[in-house]
């Protein structure tokens, strides 16, 4: 399972989605293009305390942060 992690002012949502499921993927897509659309900052966790900013949707990216 691959996570999006939404922080923002009322604290964070989590949406996990399947990377192997066509379906959830083109869902996981169009929430990346969203948020990054409207101004949130994508990142990849790459291990404690290190990221990496993502500036278009992976989907074989573990977790991504999105912060405003």
């Amino acid at each position: 399972m691959a996570t999006q992690i939404v922080m923002d002012r009322t604290g964070d949502t989590r949406h996990e989605f399947n990377p192997a499921d066509s379906v959830a993927i083109v869902a996981a897509e169009a929430r990346f293009k969203e948020l990054t659309g409207a101004g949130f900052t994508a990142a990849a966790r790459m291990g404690e305390g290190k990221s990496e900013l993502l500036r278009v949707f992976d989907p074989s990216v573990e977790e991504t942060v999105f912060y405003p």
